[in-house]
């Protein structure tokens, strides 16, 4: 019973962290528009703007998606915490803690839960009902 708890309350951490980022991706792609995120993305002093902004705006997207499904669980951790630490490094490095106060509290705990997510918790997951399905190879004959 211990064991089902704790893998539904990290179903409930993807799902709500993977919204988090699908909306964020889709607030770039969307709703600002890549123009006017490749812009801010230049005013940050960001490289190759809009190839980081089209960058950002997919792994967003698309990793909050497999954060929710449960799909290439570690690949997408490593890959939004990414994000985020370029987010952290461009934006908010040299501010202060506090997210209020324009800090970096928010994009920092949203690698370390990616990372987390990513690499735990994968019971209730496309990626375990893969491997349930995948029929066990006998090694004696190897």
């Amino acid at each position: 019973m211990r064991q089902t708890l704790s893998d539904l309350a990290l179903l409930l951490a993807r799902v709500v962290v993977g919204v988090t980022f699908i909306a964020h991706g889709y607030q770039k792609l969307a709703i600002n528009g890549m123009d006017a995120t490749a812009s801010g993305f230049a005013s940050m002093g960001i490289p190759l703007p809009t190839a980081a902004a089209w960058f950002a705006a997919l792994v967003e997207l698309l990793g909050g998606i497999a954060l929710v499904l449960g799909v290439l669980l570690p690949v997408a951790g490593v890959l939004l915490a990414a994000v985020m630490l370029g987010a952290l490094l461009f934006a908010h490095l040299g501010t202060t803690y506090f997210v209020t106060d324009g800090g970096f509290e928010y994009v920092l705990l949203l690698a370390a839960v990616s990372l987390a997510l990513g690499f735990g918790g994968r019971r209730y997951s496309v990626d375990a009902a893969l491997r349930r399905r995948q029929p066990q190879q006998d090694l004696a004959g190897v």
